[in-house]
């Protein structure tokens, strides 16, 4: 039987963050072994928060040596740029001529982008129409992504449906792959981690980033176990061995972040040297 396909994407617009990693990024690893895989730097989708082309294309070899760090191997998985592809915004515009705007203005991004009372650029509200070109034009079975960008995909298997209802059959439906009990990684303060609310852990962080950020982690006294912090330590630990820790230490916030700042470094040190090794790679 031939392997199944997955595919997925990161956007060269910042640093990634561990909630990218274990959200998203962990799971190509996992799966390029037992699939064919397509790892996608997305910098079309890029353009909505930058518009520095320096910093774009210096984002992009990052992102590059993100995938290679943490241990994406180019024989087995396909990792190239979105914009190096023009049937993806070809593909969109004929996409855009059978999904109507009603439809789209039920996308999350665009509801909150209007609630915030935001000027909504067209980008914002095409968002998902050009992912679901990313992801149809190559056919996958599974979709790694964070549980935020779910309903992207379902919006791409509505999208397939639609067209091979007015087409004839042509585009296979995907189907989300969200790790389990991997929702949504909680960022320093509490909300979602993300690099717009300026509260992640970045994922090739120095230690003394690591330290700054785990120590501004939000906490309420009242908790006892600070869930925050705890959320963030169950990415590194199970829970059996996690929670008879927090058990015993209840109510002491300075002891149990120093042992997350710990364990984030035993994880982040490894992709962090492998990073720095194939960034001083010189082309011969």
């Amino acid at each position: 039987m031939s392997k199944k396909i997955f595919l997925s994407g990161v956007q060269p617009s910042g640093k990634p963050h561990i909630g990218n990693y274990f959200g998203a990024m962990k799971q190509f690893v996992d799966l390029q072994n037992d699939h064919n895989g397509y790892a996608l730097i997305v910098d079309y989708h890029a353009l909505h928060s930058l518009r520095n082309p320096k910093e774009m294309s210096q984002n992009i070899k990052n992102v590059l040596l993100d995938y290679l760090a943490i241990g994406l191997d180019p024989g087995k998985v396909t990792i190239f740029k979105q914009s190096d592809i023009s049937e993806h915004t070809e593909l969109t515009w004929i996409f855009d001529t059978i999904i109507t705007m009603p439809y789209l203005m039920r996308a999350h991004a665009f509801k909150d982008a209007e609630t915030k009372n935001k000027e909504i650029d067209v980008g914002t509200f095409n968002y998902p129409v050009l992912m679901a070109a990313d992801i149809l034009l190559y056919g996958p079975d599974l979709i790694p992504v964070g549980a935020d960008q779910k309903q992207h995909v379902e919006i791409a298997r509505d999208i397939a449906e639609k067209f091979n209802h007015t087409y004839g059959e042509t585009f296979k439906l995907p189907s989300p792959m969200i790790m389990k009990d991997m929702a949504i990684v909680p960022g320093t303060d509490g909300r979602k981690m993300s690099k717009s609310y300026g509260n992640t852990i970045q994922l090739f962080a120095e230690y003394e980033e690591i330290k700054k950020a785990v120590m501004s982690i939000v906490t309420d006294s009242g908790e006892g176990i600070p869930k925050n912090v705890y959320a963030i330590h169950n990415l590194l630990r199970p829970v059996s061995e996690l929670l008879p820790i927090y058990e015993n230490k209840k109510g002491k916030y300075k002891e149990l972040k120093e042992m997350l700042i710990e364990d984030l470094e035993k994880f982040i040190a490894p992709l962090r040297k492998r990073k720095i090794i194939l960034s001083n790679i010189k082309k011969n």
